[in-house]
């Protein structure tokens, strides 16, 4: 029995084994791993009718391809998004960089930028460009007085009359401040002028602010270029015109010229030497008697600077006032100036040359009246020297009145509160006006050589000229009339009442050796009528 059964289990050892079929779907199962695990994640896999274990598998793949395609593609819109977003952030960076943010012009990075597309285009065979350069006339007394908040809406304003001047091929541009520029396209000198006179015309339109009319002019500068010009050479030359425009007077057009350029670097030179001629026996203050008209007496003195220049001679202070003032200068030497005075008043007295209600007159510039420590100087100044306050009258200029701010108004009523006495210089050449005379803190004022100027006719007008002495009058004023020159004038003068007068018809402005002899003489200058006798 052993032996059969062990026979038996041999035989069926040797007789083949049925294999098990291969499922198909499982191959299709590894297959479609193996494309999603390389991304492909739009494959499916199609589940068989038998809806078994293997399917449920081939289920289970198909939702998770489905949920990996779905984040993929979330995922790739926030990139997406995220892109167009850096784009539009750069984008707006660049405009921001390349637009003036008040106005909404072009700035200068932009202008530099479309200059240099015309240059290319024009050495190519195009039409020159033509660069205009604006700056504003007396902006800045805008500014002080409205404040800046008024001021930027002009500036705006300007921006908008300007933009609907020019072509669409055309630049129109803020550089900074009050100064502006047109890039002309395709420009000659004839259709550039033109711009400019455009421009001119409607900026002398008047822009109500707070109730009040102002008209923002403008000095215009211009340059048609060459194929040899950079955008920087354009730019210096454009703006070397303008300041030859602003030097010539108000809404004024002037085109490039290679002699301004020496023009602009003497200017240069000359602020450098002025800087350093402060303080120095280059600048020389004189004295022109102001004269009481009753009896001759000299009563004060108007003290003014002149600089004489090592090699060019005298210099013009309507040459050099303006440069300090451009250069930041004139708080210097308006200080200089008024410390040289007083020290010479100091001399005087010691020595019982003048009375003790003399007075000296020292002009000094609207811009000194910003600086917070003028009225400080001006009292340890007097502190030093010993002098009472009412012996210096600082004489403004009737424009730096209307147009002051705050700060302005503040030094003033601290210099009367002072002591010292306030004039409106040069009264008649710009505001004249009643109102002002009564609100203004101030003591006295100088009427402008023009008032008493022979007009063109040949026979000057003492009826205007008294109704200006009963303007000042009727304001409770003191009255000084400068430029003097005839007998006939100091004769109607002084028989309006009580007036002081100035002017070569008396004497010139002289020399502190000379006014000191004249002081030590006593003698009074000559009258109308003292003259006829």
């Amino acid at each position: 029995m052993p032996e059969q059964s062990e026979e038996t289990d041999q035989a069926d050892a040797s007789q083949p084994m049925d294999q098990p079929t291969a499922d198909p779907r499982l191959s299709l199962l590894v297959d479609g791993i193996v494309r999603l695990s390389r991304g492909d994640l739009s494959s499916r896999i199609e589940p068989s009718p038998a809806r078994d274990d293997v399917d449920a598998v081939i289920t289970g793949v198909n939702l998770l391809a489905e949920e990996l395609e779905l984040v993929y593609r979330q995922f790739e819109q926030r990139v997406a998004d995220r892109t167009a977003m850096l784009h539009q952030a750069h984008l707006d960076m660049k405009q921001m960089a390349m637009t003036d943010a008040l106005t909404g012009l072009s700035n200068r990075v932009e202008l530099a930028e479309h200059i240099d597309e015309r240059l290319k285009a024009h050495r190519k065979g195009a039409p020159p460009p033509a660069l205009l350069l604006l700056d504003l006339d007396s902006f800045k007394n805008i500014n002080d007085r409205f404040g800046h908040d008024a001021g930027d809406g002009v500036l705006r304003e300007v921006a908008d009359r300007l933009r609907r001047i020019v072509r669409p091929t055309d630049t129109v541009a803020r550089l900074g401040g009050d100064e502006f520029a047109i890039l002309v396209a395709d420009a000659t000198m004839e259709i550039a002028l033109a711009v400019a006179n455009r421009a001119l015309e409607v900026l002398s339109k008047d822009v109500n602010v707070e109730g009040f009319n102002v008209h923002p002019r403008a000095s215009i500068g211009l340059r048609v270029a060459s194929k040899d010009h950079t955008a920087g050479s354009l730019l210096s030359e454009a703006d070397t015109a303008m300041y030859a425009a602003k030097n010539e007077g108000r809404s004024t057009i002037k085109a490039f010229e290679p002699v301004m350029l020496y023009s602009r670097q003497l200017r240069t030179m000359m602020a450098s030497e002025l800087r350093d001629a402060i303080g120095t026996e280059q600048l020389r203050v004189l004295y022109q008697p102001v004269v009481n008209l009753r009896d001759g007496s000299i009563n004060s003195a108007e003290v003014l600077v002149r600089w004489e220049h090592p090699t060019r001679g005298t210099i013009s202070p309507e040459l050099f006032i303006p440069l300090a003032e451009e250069i930041g200068a004139i708080s210097d030497l308006d200080r200089w100036v008024m410390t040289a005075a007083l020290q010479q008043y100091v001399v005087w007295q010691a020595a019982q040359l003048i009375p003790d209600e003399f007075q000296l007159r020292v002009n000094i510039s609207a811009i000194e009246l910003r600086q917070l420590d003028m009225v400080d100087f001006v009292r340890g100044l007097l502190k030093r020297t010993s002098l009472p306050a009412k012996a210096l009258v600082i004489e403004i200029t009737e424009s730096a009145f209307v147009g002051g701010g705050e700060v302005e108004t503040y030094t003033l009523l601290s210099l009367k509160q002072l002591g010292v006495c306030i004039e409106i210089d040069d009264f008649g050449t710009g505001y004249s006006s009643i109102s002002y005379l009564r609100r203004l803190p101030v003591d006295m004022v100088k009427v402008d050589r023009s008032i008493l100027r022979e007009p063109a006719t040949g026979s000057w007008q003492p009826e205007f000229v008294a109704a200006v002495f009963h303007l000042i009058s009727a304001a409770g004023l003191g009255a000084v009339f400068e430029g003097i020159e005839t007998a006939e004038q100091a004769e109607f003068l002084r028989s309006l009442g009580n007036i002081s007068g100035q002017g070569y018809y008396f004497s010139k402005p002289l020399a502190e050796p000379d006014i000191t002899s004249l002081l030590r003489s006593g003698s009074r200058l000559p009258l109308a009528s003292s003259t006829a006798d």
